[in-house]
């Protein structure tokens, strides 16, 4: 007689569950999904900005996640996250997962310039060197940053989550929809959101100026006049590319414009900045927690995807040694 998949012989000991305080809702509504509590743990930052960890009851044999984004503030989260991974290896957890739904450093990824670092490369190394066993991302900045990792990863996109919400919710209302790429560099994703949708594409012909969080929108290439608009990017940081693909598709004569993207780093006054163009819905998800001062600015306009379920049946089947492919047909 066949057993059901939750009740097959473990590979680890149970899952455990650790949260970092870089996104604890996340973390939670992942705990809720599994049916699991969030393990206990202290987490001190003293006086002089060092950080201490102590776990409030055993790790050993366990299979133990650290879900942890590393969005601002950057270095705490970055610092605290390979910290509680280090503390779970001390403790001799039998494996460690760093969860981290959104990685931080993924632009510096190459040595586009003489005599800078590829600091995305120096992440990964940390994380291994810290004792993770393994790592689950979302929608890195680059593909190529999979390859940093010396350790089994399962690197996963909300793309497919942010395409069927726009199809079911969206897309009888729009208007002879396009899907409009905001750089040349994210052309194929923006093809996976063109072809889950059935639409055309147009992109956005951009070129970076020097190290300043600016870029100069050039080109549009592909047809947008009369037509609903819907931007797509893998995250928007300062919303100055945003801000210059709106102006554009606005100034080629688009109808009314829909922004999708999966990670809200929401920089500086990036929120103000978004709340004052001429866009009629946003879409993203919870990689990054926003404050509410800045979810304030944009109410009634932004729609927030969880991320938690797709983590918990990945971590569940990760635990079960089953494939995550299959969740995606692959």
């Amino acid at each position: 007689m066949l057993q059901h998949p939750h009740h097959e012989i473990k590979m680890y000991g149970e899952i455990k569950l650790y949260a970092g305080s870089g996104s604890p809702e996340l973390a939670q509504k992942i705990a809720d999904y599994l049916g699991q509590k969030l393990s206990p743990r202290e987490v001190i930052q003293f006086p002089n900005e060092n950080i201490f960890v102590k776990l409030k009851s055993s790790a050993r044999g366990q299979d133990v996640y650290v879900i942890q984004t590393t969005s601002s503030p950057v270095h705490y989260n970055l610092m605290e996250l390979l910290i509680m991974i280090q503390t779970l290896r001390l403790d001799s957890a039998a494996r460690i997962t760093a969860v981290i739904p959104y990685l931080c450093y993924g632009r510096s990824d190459k040595k586009d310039q003489p005599r800078v670092p590829i600091t995305a490369r120096l992440v990964a190394d940390m994380i291994e060197i810290a004792g993770a066993d393994r790592y689950m991302t979302f929608d890195p900045h680059a593909g190529q940053i999979q390859g940093f990792f010396s350790i089994p990863g399962d690197v996963l996109t909300a793309s497919h989550m942010i395409s069927d919400y726009i199809k079911k919710q969206l897309f009888d209302s729009m208007v002879n929809p396009v899907v409009v790429a905001t750089d040349l560099g994210f052309a194929k994703r923006g093809r996976n959101y063109a072809h889950a949708l059935d639409v055309p594409i147009a992109f956005i012909e951009k070129r970076r100026i020097g190290n300043e969080a600016k870029a100069e929108a050039l080109t549009l290439i592909g047809e947008v006049k009369d037509r609903d608009v819907l931007i797509v990017d893998d995250e928007v940081d300062t919303g100055g590319s945003v801000a210059q693909a709106v102006n554009t598709v606005k100034e080629n004569g688009a109808r009314d414009v829909y922004l999708a993207f999966i990670h809200p780093i929401f920089s500086r006054d990036a929120a103000a900045k978004l709340a004052a163009l001429p866009i009629k819905h946003i879409i993203t998800t919870d990689t990054v927690p926003i404050p509410p001062e800045k979810m304030k600015l944009l109410e009634g306009r932004i729609t927030i995807l969880s991320i938690a379920p797709m983590l918990g049946e990945v971590i569940q089947r990760a635990h079960e040694g089953r494939s995550v492919g299959e969740m995606f047909n692959e």
